[in-house]
């Protein structure tokens, strides 16, 4: 694995913004662990419904919290009680703030006996957490979509495909890269490209004829942008396919390893949604995957790139690595970075999104970021 301080990317390990940590629907009535950020974390609903993560390991004797399905209390399940957690261990009782409020069999509470607590959403079936070296509150929002609440859409179940020893940076450097459309997409010709940085936003504007998504005639636009480092929503229309919005996030477990999600949402039609159109629209999120997948594969097996040997056609990658640096910088860098970084950036040879006609709306959007 290649550390964040190999490539040369800040004075963090890991990078500040919201990243998913679970799909909402697996968290039910016991608690459900993960590891990401180099540390092991448990998230549980409390009796409300509300989501909470709290660090695993309890401060009496260090045992995990979220690791036992044998003991009486994880098998009567009793360990979670109104909005707070139990050791499995010895019954010691932790807050949604990760202060030990209840020990079984003393009156008397250590000031230490505290877990860490951290900040989580639920939206889009998803969790997702803030993450801040600095311990600040969120400077952007999640991304917004609006189609989630349209009954018109199939909700996406979300597709995990697995972790990879690959360090995050090598994921991102996809936006700017036209490239690889070609040999691993079967994206055949393109009709405009461009990448556009601004702020905590880094999106492609693509349009071409992309064949596994079902767009071998004519032309399919792809609005595709990161929400700061680790979400990515996909609007496209492909032709012969729904109005879509692919969704993929990556999240680091440990310095230089990462775990990925994909989904899509799609519209097979302007009615509410009949078992054919589901069937369709599922269909179509497969179509998605597979086609991420290819990506997946390549990332899974390749050695880490530190330096890319850059050719005029590639794509900016050293303008989206220097964005990208921003969010392993404190806050007060953040400026200094940008202004390196922000920009629209275009292919030698290949049309810009604006002169290759592309849909005024979607030009409004990147340029609004």
């Amino acid at each position: 694995m290649a550390t964040t301080a190999e490539y040369g990317l800040g004075e963090f390990t890991f990078p500040r913004g919201w990243f998913m940590v679970a799909e909402a629907s697996k968290i039910g009535k016991s608690p459900y662990s993960v590891r990401f950020f180099g540390q092991d974390m448990v998230i549980y609903r409390g009796e409300s419904g509300q989501l909470h993560m709290v660090s695993a390991y309890c401060p009496h004797m260090n045992t995990h919290i979220g690791k036992s399905s044998t003991s009486f209390m994880a098998q009567q399940g009793k360990q979670i009680e109104g909005e707070s957690i139990h050791c499995p261990y010895h019954g010691w009782r932790f807050g949604p703030d990760g202060v030990c409020n209840k020990i079984p069999y003393s009156d008397k509470i250590p000031p230490l006996a505290k877990l860490k607590s951290f900040k989580v959403v639920e939206r889009y079936g998803v969790v997702f957490h803030w993450h801040d070296p600095e311990g600040g509150e969120p400077d952007y929002d999640l991304p917004a979509i609006p189609e989630w609440d349209d009954p018109h859409y199939v909700k996406w179940d979300i597709d995990h495909l697995g972790s990879m020893n690959l360090h995050p940076i090598e994921v991102v450097d996809n936006i700017g890269d036209i490239q690889h459309l070609a040999p691993v997409h079967a994206t055949t010709k393109f009709y405009y490209f461009e990448t556009i940085l601004h702020g905590h936003v880094a999106q492609q504007l693509l349009g071409g004829r992309h064949e596994l998504l079902g767009a071998d005639a004519g032309m399919s636009e792809f609005n595709t942008y990161y929400t700061g480092p680790g979400i990515l929503l996909s609007r496209y229309v492909a032709n012969n396919a729904n109005d879509s919005i692919m969704f993929i996030c990556h999240t680091p477990i440990d310095d230089g390893s990462v775990f990925v999600w994909h989904a899509v949402l799609s519209k097979p039609s302007d009615r509410n949604p009949t078992e054919e159109d589901i069937a369709t629209a599922k269909a179509q999120q497969q179509m998605s995957c597979d086609a991420f997948a290819q990506d997946f594969e390549i990332w899974s097996n390749k050695m880490p790139c530190f330096r890319p040997m850059q050719m005029p056609g590639d794509g900016n990658f050293l303008k989206v690595r220097t964005w990208y640096r921003q969010f392993y910088n404190p806050r007060s860098a953040a400026a200094d970075i940008l202004a390196r970084s922000e920009g629209r950036y275009i292919i030698p040879g290949v049309p810009s999104a604006e002169d290759g006609g592309a849909r005024k709306e979607i030009l409004e959007a990147a340029i609004a970021g």
